[in-house]
């Protein structure tokens, strides 16, 4: 299968690396921003054609899908831009940084047929993986899920310590992946969604820290802390209570609620969330089928993000 990847940056990198992992899939275009970094990443991984220019890279011959690793503010206008050329799609979550747009590419994998899929690693890391086959057996079920989801980046850094051509967001970037991560382990989308905010940043004019509270109708509820002032281990740390033991996901790691760690290595063909990820997108496209995580799949989620940022508009108006 011939793909092209867009999105030079760290999170690129690493479905490249992914891919090379995969049997028969051969990565044939990179579009960049950046035209440096852009040759750079495409010389490395022996991809024999790149441009700044999506346009192009679908016009590559044979090409059946594209991966979007962009600016979380371009991927509505590409993913659509994908999907109208005829080529599969898998969007790295959120798919959009609004409902609208989210609506938008819903309705477009509709009237082309194409595969759509976010791309939530959380779904696929063999951590979560292992906590949702006992979901699904009947041996578990979620009572709350207290998550923290931290990073120290006052400057606008990527995750590979570049500056950043665009701003992060608390909410429509590193929320969406507890909110998605939380309706699919549930079940059931969240009858009960508020957000509180702290003091907007002066340079990047974002929150910088961000308190999230929700429930299902089952009544198991999320807490969610969310910072970019955190001095320590960064990423999202996961903690399950269930009504037959607590669990602790950091990435693709897995613990018991004491910290013993729990051997995952059977739960997939891989360790790395990524590339299972991919795996899924290409196997839904040769298997003709909706895939997990599909567009349409996560826009609840996408759905209660609004909510939740009508919450915050709210609570800001009534301290102003």
């Amino acid at each position: 299968m011939k793909i092209g990847l867009a999105g030079q940056g760290a999170f690129g990198v690493k479905h490249l690396e992914a891919c090379a992992n995969i049997p028969g899939i051969e990565v044939i275009t990179l579009t960049g921003g950046n035209p440096a970094a852009t040759e750079e990443v495409a010389k490395k991984f022996k991809i024999p054609h790149y441009t700044g220019d999506l346009a192009e890279s679908l016009k590559q011959p044979g090409l059946e899908a594209m991966i979007l690793a962009t600016p979380t503010q371009m991927h509505a206008k590409q993913g659509e831009q994908v999907m109208r050329a005829g080529k599969h799609v898998q969007i790295e979550i959120p798919i959009a940084d609004n409902l609208a747009d989210s609506e938008r590419l819903a309705k477009a994998q509709k009237e082309t047929g194409v595969i759509a899929m976010a791309g939530h690693t959380r779904r696929f890391n063999p951590s979560h993986q292992y906590i949702r086959k006992k979901i699904v057996a009947g041996e578990l079920k979620v009572l709350q899920m207290n998550v923290q989801t931290y990073f120290f980046r006052r400057t606008n850094m990527n995750a590979a310590g570049k500056p950043r051509s665009w701003t992060d967001h608390l909410l429509w970037h590193h929320a969406c992946h507890t909110v998605d991560l939380f309706q699919y382990q549930t079940g059931q989308t969240a009858s009960v969604a508020q957000a509180v905010q702290g003091p907007m940043h002066p340079d990047l004019k974002i929150a910088m820290d961000m308190g999230i509270i929700m429930k299902v109708p089952s009544g198991a509820v999320c807490t969610l802390s969310l910072s970019f002032n955190n001095k320590g281990p960064i990423g999202t740390f996961f903690r399950y209570i269930c009504d037959n033991g607590t669990y602790i996901c950091h990435y693709d790691d897995l613990m018991d609620g004491d910290n013993n760690k729990i051997d995952i290595s059977h739960v997939d063909v891989s360790m790395n969330g990524i590339e299972l990820q991919d795996r899924e997108f290409f196997a839904a496209i040769k298997e003709k089928r909706e895939p997990n995580a599909s567009v349409g799949q996560v826009l609840p989620a996408m759905q209660t993000l609004d909510r939740l940022e009508k919450s915050l508009n709210l609570a800001e108006r009534a301290s102003s």
